[in-house]
Formats: structure tokens, sequence, C-alpha cells
């Protein structure tokens, strides 16, 4: 391209930029052409360095040209993952095969690279064979005679074969010999693994790294919150176990378990600890606020280690209805210290204490707990827990003031597949809970049993339908003999929005009590509107009766919509939902802002 020059005015900034602009020639960038079947396109692409190079704007000469001469064996090590065992592929940069270019001595500019693919037929497995294997174990599916043969199955097939020998104690089983034979005659491909299993090991004990000696949990406990299985047979999911154990505590911010790289004697595995402390105390607080519960304020002052053997201690402060419609103030001050790894390594003991306050619209009580309790994690999703606690209360309601005095004999499970607690856009939640309350100094036994389901399905990239049922029963006493906060009512945010706070219940006016079963069911369709921002439509309805039974009760409902901010916590949620049905006299639009989802 001609360049002109022109001479200007000495000390013109504006003739000074406009000569730049018209000596430097603009920067050109370069294309890839792909010439693939389509099935293919996606693959060769991915393995493709010239098109990461133009995806992140490198574009130079010599860096394209060394980038597709390593496409060649980038290209076919991708066809070969597929089965392609005879393909010809062609990389070309204007028209020149890259292969006879030199990046030392590059061309002025490149502005078409072009792969051209020709993958020939797609190879089958005439042999496919993994020996020797445990006799519980199968073969890799897909990876038999007449199947589509490529090297990725080959290598998944040989590494679940060293993984079933693992599985069953083998931790140094390996691939000790290969034989793979490309056949282009017949299109066939003859792979064979030979495994050697290696000896059956057992768990020495575990130790820990000279480094870890510097933490503020004693090693003891460190190893005993691990819980590698001294003496039992290997199991490579015991070593994940025990890393997710220490981590679960949250008083490291690193923990790895390690395997020996030798056999030990009596053929036993040592394992290596190495931990890095978390910082020991955590401060945080809450907020949410609705226009008919007000506002809603917690905090909470945790020690991860109060006593060297990451023992959590935690206290945890609330002060809800602050300028709402529900009653008065309510206050709470509650208290907890947790023990893991008590008794078993999936374990932990609790003991915690509750002093509250509940001003509620139909019965003020203040009421003291004490209670020690077990949790037992069986696996990533599930947990039990069983607690035995003392409460005495003093309520204040339509049938006057009482003394209540109970012990609480209580068991419970939680089961979660959730992918995210606070935002989740697949798999479900379940929570059960029975509590039995036996009645010291003159108050009624019954039971008290609760249960909740949430569940979430994707439809496509940008929605998610969500769904919550609610269910809650009391067995024993008349509704005057049941301490008014274990009965039940419906009506508010975590209920049914746009319904009044505690709004539907047993009887009205100055009579007006809990019921003593209850249900709710929540749908909401949440959408993705940008990568920030999220939208709402959601319905609840609720319903209250005043037998154990849920016979003649009473439904409401309540609709509406809402908006989320997605931040690093999780969504801020502002709902405005209105009445759609049993709706009070006076009930409009509620406001309802918190952080994470609804449910």
């Amino acid at each position: 391209m001609p360049i002109a020059l022109r001479a200007f005015a000495p000390g013109s900034a504006l003739a000074a930029a406009f000569a730049l602009l018209i000596v430097s020639p603009p920067a050109l960038s370069a294309d890839l052409v792909l010439r693939a079947p389509d099935d293919l396109r996606d693959s060769v692409a991915a393995a493709s360095l010239t098109q990461s190079a133009i995806d992140e704007g490198r574009t130079e000469p010599q860096d394209l040209i060394a980038a597709a001469q390593a496409d060649y064996r980038r290209v076919l090590a991708a066809l070969y993952e597929e089965g392609y065992f005879s393909a010809e592929v062609h990389v070309r940069v204007d028209g020149t095969e890259a292969a006879a270019l030199s990046p030392l001595r590059p061309p002025a500019r490149v502005g078409t690279v072009e792969i051209s693919v020709t993958p020939g037929p797609v190879f089958t497995f005439g042999r496919a064979e993994v020996a020797p294997l445990p006799a519980t174990a199968t073969p890799l599916e897909g990876f038999a005679p007449g199947r589509p043969a490529g090297t990725e199955i080959m290598r998944d097939a040989a590494e679940d074969g060293v993984g079933d020998w693992r599985q069953a104690g083998h931790a140094k089983a390996r691939v000790s010999d290969q034989s793979i034979v490309a056949d282009h005659a017949s299109n066939r491909v003859d792979a064979r693994f030979r495994i050697t299993p290696g000896p059956r090991l057992t768990f020495a004990p575990a130790r820990l790294a000279p480094e870890s000696f510097d933490s503020a949990v004693r090693p003891e406990r460190i190893r005993a919150i691990a819980g590698v299985p001294e003496g039992e047979i290997y199991d490579p999911d015991e070593i994940d176990q025990a890393e997710r154990r220490l981590r679960r505590t949250g008083a490291f911010r690193v923990a790895t378990v390690t395997e020996a790289e030798e056999i030990g004697p009596g053929d036993t595995l040592g394992t290596v600890i190495e931990v890095e402390d978390a910082e020991p105390r955590r401060f945080g607080f809450g907020a949410e606020v609705s226009t008919v519960e007000g506002l809603r304020l917690t905090t909470f002052w945790l020690h991860r280690n109060a006593f060297g053997g990451a023992e959590r201690l935690r206290f945890d402060a609330e002060v809800a209805g602050i300028g709402g419609q529900t009653g008065g103030i309510d206050y709470s001050l509650a208290a907890s210290l947790t023990r893991p790894a008590f008794r078993h390594p999936d374990a932990q003991l609790t003991f915690r204490a509750l002093i509250e306050r509940e001003d509620e619209p139909t019965y003020l009580s203040d009421r003291l707990e004490l209670a020690v309790g077990v949790d037992r994690i069986i696996d990533e999703q599930l947990t039990l827990r069983g607690e035995v606690g003392l409460r005495v209360a003093r309520t204040t309601d339509a049938f006057g003031t009482r003394d209540f005095s109970h012990v609480l004999l209580t068991g419970g499970a939680t089961w979660d597949n959730r992918d995210s607690a606070t935002d989740p856009r697949d798999g479900a939640y379940a929570e059960a809970e029975l509590m039995p309350f036996v009645g010291v100094s003159g108050s009624e036994s019954g039971i008290r049993s609760t249960a909740e389901i949430r569940g979430y399905r994707p439809l496509g990239d940008r929605l998610v339908l969500a769904g919550r049922v609610q269910l809650g029963a009391v067995f024993g006493p008349a509704i005057a003999d049941t301490p008014p906060d274990f009965l039940f009512y419906s009506g508010g945010g975590g209920t049914v929005r746009g319904q009044g706070y505690q709004s539907l219940g047993v009887g009205s006016g100055a009579n007006k009590t809990g019921g003593r079963s209850f249900a709710a069911l929540s749908a909401e369709l949440r959408a993705d509107v940008t990568e920030k921002i999220g939208a709402v439509v959601f319905a609840d309805y609720g319903y209250v009766a005043a037998s154990s039974s849920f016979e003649g009760g009473s439904w409401h409902g309540g609709a509406g919509i809402g908006v989320r901010y997605k931040t690093g916590i999780g969504p801020i949620r502002a709902d405005i939902a209105t009445p759609v049905t049993g709706g009070r006299a006076g009930d409009s639009i509620s406001l309802y802002v918190g952080i994470g989802q609804a449910f």
C-alpha cells in the first residue's frame, strides 16, 4: 500500500498524530478456515493452537506459523481420540504447507490459515482386552470387539482397570505392558493392556507432615478427624473421605492426605496428612426486610478451634420484627460448641443453649433451651441427627399466661444433593424431624413432626423450575395444652408471600391460635436475564387445620414477581407479592428483601 508523507508545522500535535496514523498501517487479523466433516469440526477447533492464538489476539506471523506447525500433531491426536487412524491432515498458511515454512523467517503477515481434514474410515476394535481384572470387575462399556476404536476409550479402559484393582485394595496396581496395533487394510485396532496388581495392602498408621506440627490443632485430633482406618484393607475412597473430614471442620485452609510412594513392611501403605490452619475467628451478619414482617438482623461470632481440637464455638444473636406488623420485636441469643470426630470420624457432638423471646401476633413467649446432640454424617448427601434437651417457657396467648416444661427427644434427617446451597439450579433437598416432647411439672406430652422437600430442575440454560412442600403436625395434646410456638401458622416470607404474617391459623380475633397440622406449597420459575440479574414469578399456598389429621382446615394463597442480583455470597432477593385467595381485608402488596433464594 503506498504511503504518502507530508511535512507539517513543528509543534502541531494534530499534525503529529495524523502523520503517525498514515505511516502505521492498521493491524490485520488472521482468519482460520476449517475444512472437516461437521461432526469433527468442534474437536478439530478445540485441538487447534492456531484457533487459540487467534482467539487470544496473538496474530504475529511467527506465533501463527509455530501454532500451525504444532497443529499437525494436535489435530491428528484429536482424530485418533475419535477412532480415525488413517486421517490425512493439511495445514496451509496462505496456501503453503505450514511444515515448509520457517518460524525464524516468517512472512510479513499471515492472512489465512487453513486446516483441511480427510478423516478416512472409523476403525473398530478387533481385539479389546484389559487383563487381569478383579473377579467383580467388568470391562469398560464400549471397549469391546466391533465397537468404534479410539485412543480416549483405550486410555479410559486401562485407567478403569487400574482403578478396579485399587478399589480391591491393590494400591500400587499399574499398567505394565500394552500393545496397540492398527490394521489399515481391515480398519481394525487390536488393543491389549496388561495390569500388574501388586499385593493387597492395608493402611498403616497415618502420620503428619513435618510442617503440619505447626498447626494449632493437636496432632492426635488431626489424625482422629481424618479417620484413616489403620489396619483395614486399602480403599482409595478413604483417602478422599479423610480430606473431606478435615476440610469440613472449617479449621483448616488446606488439608491433603497423600499415599506413600513405597509399600511398607507387612504389605502396608502409609499416608501423610498435611494441613494449614484457617483464620481461627470469623464474624458475620445478615439482614432481611419485608413491609409486613419488618427488619430482621442477625449476627454471629465463630471460633474454629476453641480448645485445640478443632472445636467450633459459635454465638448467634437475632433481632426481628423491627418496624413490622408482627406483634412486637423478637430477640434471641444462642451459643453452641461442636466437637468433630466424636467416637467416629463422621460424627460430631454439639452442646447448645438458647434464650429467646417471641412477640407474635397471637402470643408472647419467653423460653430457655439446653440440649446436647450428635450428628452422624452418612455421606456427602445424608446426615442423621439425634438430640436430648430441656425446654422451659412462659407464654401468654388466648388461653392466658401459662408455664411449660418439657424434655425434648429429637431425631431428624437431612438429604441434600443440590448443586448450590444459596442459588440451586439442579437437585433436591429434603429434611424431616420427629420430636417427642415429654411434659414435666404438669405439662402435657406429645409428638411434633415436620418435613420439607425442595426440588430444582433446569429448563434449558436460562430457566429453572423450583418447588417446595412443607408439612407439619402435632399429635397428643389439645391446642390449649400445646406450647403456642409448637403450633402452626401460615403467611409471610417463609410460607405464603403476599399474605399477612401468621394470618392463617385457627379461630379469629382474640381467640386465634395456631393449628395442629399445616401444609404449604410453593413454585417458582426463575430466569436469567443477564449474567448478574435474574427474574422470578412465583405462587405460594398454605393450609392450617385444628386437627392433627389435616381435616377441616382452610387455605390461602399469594403470588408475585421478583428480581435477583447475583453476588459472591448468593443472590440478593427482592420479591413483591399479593394475596390471590383467602386474603384479609387490608392486605395488598408486600415486599420481601433478603440474601439467597426464597428456598
